[in-house]
């Protein structure tokens, strides 16, 4: 049954793989499959993960110069008594992080950025009431050196799509965030966090900052900005074995090779260096010339000997790309698990070679929730419809197909024709071949295009009979685009304020409903 005990405003859980929404390689993983065993330190469960805290090997320097520099970033904002105590407790050997991270997708973006933080705070609290002898603190971590602008400059409300257009360039958490008040202009009523975050700040790595603690702080979320010189300082070794060295390279490609042998298709592709030189308006990557080193789209250059002093004395200037940024971000915090995507997931489980290179636990690798919200009129249009929880994730014509059948008074299937046709021909055959076998290829011919005149009819058939049942087709399809917009998933296209603005509740609803360690898919009620 893919229905559960209503939970406030759970309605049902329906198991990934009867979404079809999730690739194989990603089934395979969290069904345990054991050819998928040696890439991961095992299922995140909360066995495996109370297991993981003996397993941790984080060194006392960095925890020591993380706990600081947290403080430090956290400084200039209102914080909660939580948020306090977790800064606080992140200096205590025993106190560990579960951590999501995200690009700084404007307005927080698809839904999915709020299931990423609900999820690590719902496990923190979980392994609380396990070890209570332990510390359990949520990490978001901010993306702030990605510079890839078009994927975070927009998001979708009330199908609208409202975008923030400007020409700066480099590491989007520098970007200055004034031009952004257009879309203030464009669509009034926002709520006021909002404004101070965009307004009142002058970078967009500041501007998240203050609405992500202004949603998430009571639930004692901890905010990292890894775009930091002293926390980069940590990452010196890292930075001489990618750049000089090419270890991950050679690592992740021979666990590439593999996985690709057991028929999954890899997610990221390692480079020779994993380093983006990154300084002003300028994020761009470094590669190796016959001289030295040059970074790509400059006439910035470095010796081998000028690259490694860089390296020591300015590792700020060295952002890593996605191959090198999970490494960045264990060896930054005390982590047991990173809750992602599914996509994001399974690169992960290119990369454990290239921990174990650099003596660092590869963290378990847990989903974050996955929902779809459906407005309390929507769940009576379901039910009105007939049509079970499970049924949302069917192809859509193979859904109305199968409700107009069901709820039809007339056959409307031509079965019993084609089996007389099918009949008529195969007699027919028989009979034509004992006289001239080159007439067999025409008697297959023309008993096809018999057939597909039977389907033709019964083609017309469905479709008038769906005429007939116009209001259980179009309740259907309205159903189906409110879950997949435009064909897409609801988390992956629709923006939170679609439902926060009318149920201010709306975040403290899933945090009620999201199981973070019962791995399906969460369909939860609100006001819409």
């Amino acid at each position: 049954m893919e229905t559960t005990e209503e939970i406030d405003c759970l309605l049902a859980k329906i198991p990934f793989e009867k979404t079809n929404s999730f690739s194989n390689f990603f089934l395979d993983y969290i069904k345990g499959d054991e050819q998928l065993s040696q890439y991961h330190n095992g299922l995140p469960t909360a066995e495996n993960l109370l297991n993981q805290i003996e397993s941790r090997n984080f060194p006392s320097a960095n925890r020591a110069i993380m706990a600081e520099v947290l403080k430090n970033q956290h400084a200039d904002s209102i914080l909660s008594d939580e948020t306090k105590k977790n800064l606080d407790e992140l200096s205590a050997e025993n106190t560990y992080t579960i951590t999501t991270g995200h690009q700084l997708n404007i307005f927080t973006g698809p839904l999915y950025v709020i299931y990423k933080i609900v999820s690590v705070i719902k496990t923190c609290e979980e392994l609380k009431r396990l070890r209570p002898d332990c510390n359990f603190v949520p990490v978001y971590w901010m993306a702030s050196e990605d510079h890839d602008f078009e994927e975070i400059n927009h998001f979708r409300y009330n199908a609208k799509k409202f975008s923030w257009n400007t020409d700066q360039t480099g590491a989007v958490g520098k970007f200055d965030t004034s031009t952004i008040k257009s879309i203030f202009d464009e669509l009034p009523g926002l709520p006021e966090f909002f404004s101070e975050a965009y307004l009142k700040h002058s970078d967009l790595a500041s501007s998240v900052r203050h609405y992500m603690n202004h949603l998430f702080g009571e639930y004692g979320l901890v905010i990292i900005d890894a775009d930091d010189r002293s926390l980069k300082t940590l990452f010196k070794e890292v930075m001489v074995g990618d750049i000089i060295d090419h270890s991950p390279q050679q690592k992740v490609e021979a666990t590439s090779s593999q996985l690709n042998q057991l028929g999954y298709k890899t997610q990221v592709n390692p480079r020779e260096i994993n380093f983006f030189y990154m300084e002003g308006d300028v994020r761009s990557r470094i590669v190796r010339t016959e001289t030295g080193f040059e970074v790509l789209d400059t006439d910035i250059s470095f010796s081998e000997e000028e690259i490694r002093m860089a390296i020591d004395k300015q590792p700020e200037l060295f952002s890593p790309n996605v191959v090198l940024r999970p490494l960045y971000q264990e060896y930054l915090l005390p982590n047991l698990a990173y809750v992602g995507g599914p996509s994001e997931l399974v690169y992960w489980l290119q990369l454990k070679d290239v921990f174990e290179h650099f003596n660092t636990t590869f963290p378990l690798l847990m989903p974050r929730n996955f929902a779809g919200v459906i407005s309390h009129p929507k769940v009576e249009k379901i039910k009105k419809a007939g049509l079970s929880f499970e049924d949302l994730f069917k192809d859509e014509s193979a859904l109305v197909k199968e409700k107009v059948i069901e709820n039809t008074a007339f056959k409307l299937d031509l079965d019993e024709q084609r089996e007389r046709l099918r009949s008529i021909f195969s007699e027919a055959h028989v009979q034509a071949i004992q006289i001239d076998k080159t007439l067999e290829k025409l008697v297959l011919a023309e008993h096809r295009k018999a057939e597909k005149s039977i389907e033709k009819i019964e083609f017309k058939i469905l479709k008038a009979e769906r005429k007939n049942q116009e209001v259980l087709v179009n309740r259907i399809y309205n159903l189906k685009e409110s879950l997949f917009p435009g064909g897409a998933p609801q988390e992956r296209k629709d923006n939170f304020l679609n439902f926060y603005l009318s149920n201010p509740s709306f975040i403290e609803d899933c945090l009620k409903s999201f199981d973070p360690l019962d791995f399906q898919f969460h369909l939860i009620s609100t006001n819409e």
